[in-house]
């Protein structure tokens, strides 16, 4: 997932707003004066590797073109605790009236990838590159891959359009792996790669005898991997997945593995400790 536009943010950012205010925000309103100006900072409580500036300063903007916003690191820097993220200066209410939506984004987005960073940190080292998965929040998908790449993982396909993967049900319902690879072969598009999840030696030569470019190693232990490692030598990429821990993923990459996935870094992703604070 590449930097993202504002032509993809401002849906989401709209949707959220609207989420957020309802019919009208009774407290800001009613407690500010709509002439008041002040500057707000956001800090972060604890260590965090930053992700999600830019949608954080798209919702102050989408609230009020007229804030001034001042970015105090980029996406993918670790910041220590207190230190400053952002700061906004211009109408209060406007401020107000963004900051919960900013913060709910960005908490999100940090929390992904500091934890997606540790992944990384772990594999460093070997040839193995971290990959994210489909197993994502409806609606904001793009914000959490966004997230993992800031984290130092790739993207694996964003949806089911942009790659192939042939696992346990569709082979089931195909017939099998040589019979779902062989339509594949037939229709498919040729810039597509396929993918096949195998889940042990056996499907591991059918799918290499099928063609597949990618094979993945779905929960397969150690000793298997490895020797999938040595079978395959080469003649297709091999991906580990199922069950990819932080305490694991380390062994799981030293066994030659191209690529090992985990949905962990986004839905098991603790939100980062955020704060806005003003000063009048």
């Amino acid at each position: 997932m590449q930097e993202l536009h504002e032509i993809q943010l401002d849906p989401i950012v709209t949707r959220a707003l609207e989420e957020d205010w309802g019919y009208g925000d009774w407290t800001t309103d009613l407690c500010v004066p709509s002439d008041k100006i002040c500057s707000a900072k956001i800090i972060c409580r604890e260590p965090i590797v930053l992700s999600g500036i830019d949608v954080a300063a798209a919702v102050f903007r989408k609230v009020d073109p007229s804030l001034e916003i001042i970015e105090s690191a980029k996406n993918g820097k670790k910041l220590l605790a207190n230190e400053t993220l952002l700061t906004i200066k211009g109408n209060a209410r406007s401020i107000l009236k963004g900051e919960r939506v900013a913060l709910n984004f960005l908490g999100r987005m940090c929390g992904i990838a500091t934890v997606t960073r540790q992944f990384v940190d772990q594999i460093k080292g070997t040839k193995c590159q971290l990959l994210d998965t489909r197993k994502t929040t409806p609606g904001i998908r793009i914000l959490e891959k966004a997230a993992t790449v800031t984290g130092g993982a790739r993207n694996h396909r964003v949806g089911l359009c942009d790659g192939v993967i042939v696992k346990e049900n569709h082979i089931r319902a195909a017939g099998g792996i040589k019979m779902a690879v062989s339509r594949l072969l037939e229709a498919l598009p040729p810039t597509l790669k396929i993918e096949v999840e195998v889940t042990n030696l056996v499907e591991l030569q059918e799918a290499l005898d099928a063609g597949a470019d990618i094979i993945m190693l779905d929960n397969m232990p150690l000793s298997e991997i490895s020797l999938a490692v040595r079978t395959v030598r080469g003649r297709a990429k091999l991906e580990a997945s199922g069950g990819v821990k932080l305490d694991t993923v380390k062994a799981i990459a030293e066994t030659g593995v191209d690529f090992v996935s985990t949905g962990s870094t986004i839905h098991s992703a603790r939100w980062s400790d955020l704060s806005l604070l003003v000063d009048l």
